[in-house]
């Protein structure tokens, strides 16, 4: 996944700034440009602690979420065009659908047994480039155009927990924000503003003179291992007050709720709760219906 974030980046801001040299922002000059707005139905998907590999392989369609956004578009060049997007959706996971019980490496995780959900509002800004060029005005423009886009994206998350059994007096079912908890002992709760790296590439159909639809996937590369609240190791449950904190923070895990007695000192404080050396990612595919606001088309002048 480094390598995908790393090469892709590099060849969209590559071929953006081959694409806009100074000639060719003559020869496309501002009556071509034009702006559009947009409208998505979004799908979302998480990669971290709890669903571990950063690919489609690990990818489960029963933890596929919801979301829906809003962009503008400005198209600048030929190829290039930049919009700016907000958007809101969930991501979730769960150890006990994630992690096989029988499988050696994935048990440690069915044991840890956290299931969460996080609700994510999120603002882009991306350049886009087109792989099809259209050198002419809105009404000339190809009927099908790949394209690939990369930016900046600033977020707010609040990432919840779901209680169980056993659960120190909380409502059985119920979901508990997590990120003021400290739940790994934290000496300051975690920022729930984040920034993201957004990348990734569709394919846009024209449908008629006014709308496009186009079909999307972006991955959001992020720089927050708690989109799930789980990182670093446990906490010292002398250290955790009664309540959510202690539930969520030592007495989830099957070893306690269920009296396993299969992983002796799982809770441990020298015992990891996470993985704590990797980001967490988030995937957004989307369908996105986009409405051209007719720029004014003047006639050249006849002498």
């Amino acid at each position: 996944m480094k390598n995908i974030f790393t090469y892709s980046t590099a060849f969209v801001l590559g071929l953006g700034l081959l694409a806009a040299p100074k000639a060719d922002a003559q020869q496309f000059s501002k009556r071509k440009q034009y702006n559009s707005v947009g409208f998505s139905l979004n799908a979302l998907n998480y990669f971290g602690d709890i669903t571990p590999y950063t690919n489609f392989t690990s990818l489960r369609i029963g933890a596929t979420r919801a979301g829906a956004g809003v962009s503008i578009t400005r198209r600048f060049f030929p190829r290039v065009s930049g919009r700016f997007g907000l958007s809101y959706g969930r991501i979730s996971g769960s150890d006990a659908n994630a992690a096989d019980k029988n499988d050696p490496d994935a048990r440690y995780r069915y044991n840890r047994n956290f299931t969460f959900r996080n609700d994510i509002l999120e603002a882009s800004a991306v350049a886009i480039f087109d792989l099809v060029e259209n050198r002419n005005n809105y009404l000339k423009r190809p009927d099908f155009v790949p394209y690939v886009f990369a930016g900046v994206a600033g977020f707010y998350h609040n990432p919840k927990g779901l209680v169980g059994k056993n659960n120190e007096g909380l409502s059985e079912g119920s979901y508990v924000s997590l990120a003021d908890l400290k739940t790994e002992g934290q000496s300051k709760a975690y920022s729930q503003t984040q920034f993201a790296i957004p990348f990734g590439g569709g394919i846009r159909y024209r449908i008629n003179r006014n709308f496009d639809a186009s079909l999307e996937i972006g991955w959001r590369k992020t720089f927050t291992d708690y989109l799930d609240d789980v990182s670093g190791k446990f906490a010292d449950v002398a250290t955790l007050a009664p309540g959510a904190q202690r539930y969520f923070g030592n007495g989830i895990t099957r070893s306690i709720s269920e009296n396993s007695g299969q992983f002796p000192n799982f809770t441990d404080p020298t015992s990891q709760r996470g993985k704590g050396s990797k980001t967490d990612w988030y995937i957004v595919t989307g369908v996105t219906l986009n409405y051209i606001l007719t720029p004014r088309i003047k006639n050249p002048k006849f002498r």
